[in-house]
């Protein structure tokens, strides 16, 4: 199995350590190095890969704010001096967190996860969550089931997600990276930076625009490949 990644870091001694870490591993396939996030925000928007590694301080647009920024399905993996951001880097659903000065053995370890998921995804192995037919959100001031055959489609709205059901709309603090983890991948794809949509809920697409319930929900560029690659199944 070949893993397709980048790596993002504005400091060259790190990133070329980091480059030769990863040509080290014959599974990854290193496709493109960026001394800055902003420019990794643009291809990102119009490429797809596997993995990331990326910093997180970084002058101009922080890692935290690249993976808020562009709501990547590729998997993360952290590699920063500063241990102060891991809990935030985990609540974004990152695969682990090197700190630096990092060696060659915990690097193995951290990609070892990443390929191990990839592995499991190419085998069609169900996880628990495809399993389920419900999950539980954290309102404001509970936690609430909601039945996953309900659900129409997830809307991010800055600091809040929006589940639309059939007879309902709820508002949760739940990130969309974690929320993304507890849905089945089998009945929902991410489209969009702010939309995560039902499969069986959809009317209709049509230039990039799915309809479920008289809602347009647009298809970006990010996820538009991966999208037409589930319905197509």
């Amino acid at each position: 199995m070949q893993i397709k990644c980048i790596a993002i870091d504005d400091e060259p001694l790190a990133l070329s350590k980091l480059e030769g870490f990863i040509n080290k591993i014959p599974d990854l396939i290193l496709i493109r190095t960026f001394d800055n996030a902003i420019e990794a925000v643009g291809w990102i928007r119009e490429n797809q890969t596997d993995l990331i590694f990326l910093d997180i301080q970084m002058q101009q647009l922080t890692g935290i704010q690249f993976l808020e920024a562009t709501g990547t399905i590729a998997r993360i993996i952290i590699t920063s001096a500063y241990d102060q951001y891991a809990i935030k880097g985990f609540d974004l659903n990152v695969t682990d967190y090197l700190l630096k000065p990092y060696s060659f053995q915990r690097f193995v370890q951290a990609t070892t996860k990443v390929m191990e998921y990839y592995s499991q995804k190419q085998n069609g192995k169900e996880t628990s969550s495809e399993t389920e037919s419900y999950i539980f959100v954290k309102t404001e001031y509970r936690l609430e089931r909601v039945d996953l055959d309900e659900i129409l489609y997830i809307e991010g709205m800055k600091d809040y997600l929006r589940i639309i059901c059939r007879d309902k709309k709820i508002m949760t603090l739940q990130s969309f990276a974690k929320l993304e983890e507890s849905l089945p991948s089998k009945k929902f794809c991410r489209v969009h930076k702010s939309f995560i949509v039902a499969i069986d809920k959809i009317k209709s697409v049509e230039r990039g625009v799915i309809i479920i319930s008289d809602q347009r929900i647009p298809v970006s560029n990010t996820y538009k490949e991966y999208f037409f690659s589930k319905i197509r199944q």
